[in-house]
């Protein structure tokens, strides 16, 4: 029987000596999503996903991987997942071409490695060794390593850093590919807008718990609170358009001319604002809803923005 998800973390808890790095964390990744895993530096994600890929021993709580203890059944689970990490598993020697083949070999049915290189954009730097390797080339390596065994799991940390914007499409096709061919994926990344294009569900992580949890366009929308956007004449009496709106909006002439309001934008808020510019015989211009970011959600919840 199936289990009900890919992932399942409950009462995480790992510290570090006196530290502790995470605090009580509760995670679920379904099967066939891509999960990113967002978080300041700091937050405990890392060592969340170093536990679920069986590197670090729980010191409470417990982690399901593919239905798996990640430590316990690690010669059972390994064979399944993919890890790509930021850096090092590669000999610096080794050739680029010769460590993908030498890594297929390891399973029972892998890529079409020379595909797979071509795709990634490594065609060219096969015989390279890699100390040799760009940063971006040797990210498009790492990538290729965690795939090319087609596991049912991938685990990629930022696997777009460093990459320019051609080889970050490419990524970006490969992981929807994963998704589409059922395969599980859970990311960690510093791009908030690769989350947003990429992601399923967002797991945002602080202080070693998860804080939040839903899809990108959930977070997003935050029970409906946008901005209004519009533009006038500078100076106009905002006092008075705020009597006639609901208590928690608030409005601001945030440039000479240039109106922002912020509160639960829907119709009947759109209707009165017209209305009152009417009243004023102001005809305003470019009024725009501005959605809430993933970026504006992440600095609301943790008040820290998310570096590289």
């Amino acid at each position: 029987m199936r289990e009900k998800a890919a992932v399942e973390v409950a009462g995480l808890v790992k510290r570090y000596g006196r530290t502790v790095a995470v605090d009580g964390l509760d995670l679920t990744v379904g099967y066939g999503t891509v999960t990113a895993v967002l978080g300041p530096n700091g937050a405990g994600k890392t060592t969340t996903v170093e536990t679920c890929e069986g590197y670090r021993r729980p010191d409470a709580g417990t982690v399901r991987v593919l239905g798996l203890d990640p430590v316990a059944d690690a010669a059972r689970l390994r064979p399944r997942l993919g890890v790509m990490l930021q850096s090092g598993g590669v000999y610096p020697g080794v050739r680029a071409g010769e460590m993908l083949r030498h890594v297929a070999r390891l399973h029972a049915h892998p890529l079409d490695v020379g595909a797979l290189a071509e795709r990634l954009g490594l065609g060219s730097c096969g015989r390279t060794p890699y100390r040799r390797l760009s940063g971006g080339q040797q990210q498009r390596l790492a990538l290729a390593l965690a795939v090319v065994g087609r596991p049912e799991l991938v685990f990629l940390d930022e696997p777009t850093a460093g990459l320019d914007p051609q080889a970050r499409r490419a990524t970006w096709e490969l992981v929807r590919e994963l998704r589409a061919d059922g395969v599980t994926c859970v990311l960690t990344t510093h791009h908030m807008d690769e989350a947003e294009e990429l992601a399923d569900a967002v797991a945002i992580v602080d202080a070693g718990r998860v804080i939040a949890h839903g899809s990108p366009d959930e977070l997003c929308r935050g029970g409906a609170e946008n901005t209004l956007r519009f533009t006038g004449r500078p100076g106009l009496d905002l006092g008075s358009l705020l009597t006639a709106l609901p208590p928690d909006t608030a409005a601001a002439e945030a440039a000479p001319g240039v109106y922002r309001l912020r509160g639960t934008v829907d119709p009947q808020l759109i209707a009165t604002v017209t209305s009152w510019c009417a009243q004023m015989g102001v005809l305003p211009d470019g009024i725009a809803v501005e959605r809430h970011t993933l970026e504006d959600v992440f600095l609301e919840l943790t008040g820290k923005e998310l570096r590289g």
